[in-house]
């Protein structure tokens, strides 16, 4: 395990990166550069906090009882679901969502850029506990861009002798101001697979808008979705790359008693929107071949 001391004294980026402890005792990177602040948890290898500059809301949903380590997922930011999205169909009885996220990352590299930015990677190795569950040797790299827009960029690499075939999702939980004021666009007139109707492939012809539960899984996506928050004034603009499929849900106000990590009206303060590979979306890669899944998010005003 890298430690606080250790990563800021082989990684830090005076005035841009450093890293610090969360009370759990997980290790923090936080990039607060000119385009705004990012604080990066190595447990999960996912955001927990962004803020760019000049905004006053959080473009991310943090559970206030979220927990962290011992195995558990964190709940809200980017938490990344992979080498499986949704539940195991192994019949192995594996975690939904995988076990990324689940699993302390290391830092592998930072870097300040010319025009401000700043970037982090995070890895995460294939080894005798992940062999246990999953029988493929990996190179799983996160890299964290904070510049005028946030930029995340899952590349996953086969180092083993055989193929293997991957689902995956950046599981975002954007923060908004009430679900009855936000709509999502640029999905109308897409088919998607609705999981509350047993995976039924529906389609509408108008902005998505939240009333109660919502699971779906849209697919041959464009590669602009955009989410508009009347109540905070603004539009999260999320580009996706290497996906054809896009996820969207919220648990409702019954599903959310079931979910001990999260207050019972903490829906209405947040809507997934996931970039990601999954349903039919599979992706297949041969012994040495890497694929990229890549989500850009920029907070526009209104």
């Amino acid at each position: 395990m890298q430690t606080e001391h250790e990563l800021n004294t082989e990684f830090a980026l005076q005035q841009q990166l450093h890293f610090e402890a969360h009370a759990s005792g997980i290790v923090m990177a936080v990039i607060d550069n000119q385009y705004g602040k990012a604080v990066i948890s190595t447990y999960g290898g996912h955001i927990v906090s962004y803020l760019p500059k000049g905004e006053t809301e959080d473009v991310f949903f943090l559970s206030e009882k979220a927990e962290y380590g011992k195995g558990k997922a964190i709940r809200g930011g980017t938490p990344v679901c992979w080498p499986w999205f949704a539940d195991d169909t192994s019949g192995f009885g594996r975690p939904a969502h995988g076990f990324a996220r689940r699993l302390l990352w290391q830092v592998m590299a930072t870097q300040a850029h010319d025009d401000g930015s700043t970037t982090i990677q995070l890895g995460l190795m294939s080894d005798e506990t992940t062999l246990a569950v999953w029988p493929h040797a990996f190179e799983l790299m996160m890299e964290i861009t904070v510049g005028e827009s946030l930029t995340l960029a899952l590349t996953t690499k086969n180092v083993g002798e055989k193929a293997m075939e991957i689902s995956q999702a950046l599981h975002t939980y954007f923060n908004i101001s009430d679900t009855a004021v936000i709509s999502i666009q640029d999905l109308d007139n897409v088919p998607y697979l609705n999981k509350l109707k047993d995976f039924s492939q529906e389609q509408e012809d108008e902005e998505i808008t939240v009333q109660g539960e919502i699971d779906r899984i849209y697919f041959d996506v464009p590669k602009t979705v955009r989410l508009f928050d009347e109540g905070f004034g603004r539009e999260i603009v999320i580009d996706g790359q290497g996906s054809n499929t896009t996820v969207v849900w919220n648990p409702g106000p019954e599903t959310i008693k079931s979910l001990s990590d999260m207050i019972a009206n903490a829906y209405q303060a947040f809507i997934c929107i996931e970039t990601a590979n999954a349903a039919k979306d599979l992706i297949t890669l041969e012994q040495g071949q890497s694929h990229c899944l890549k989500a850009r998010y920029q907070v526009k005003k209104r």
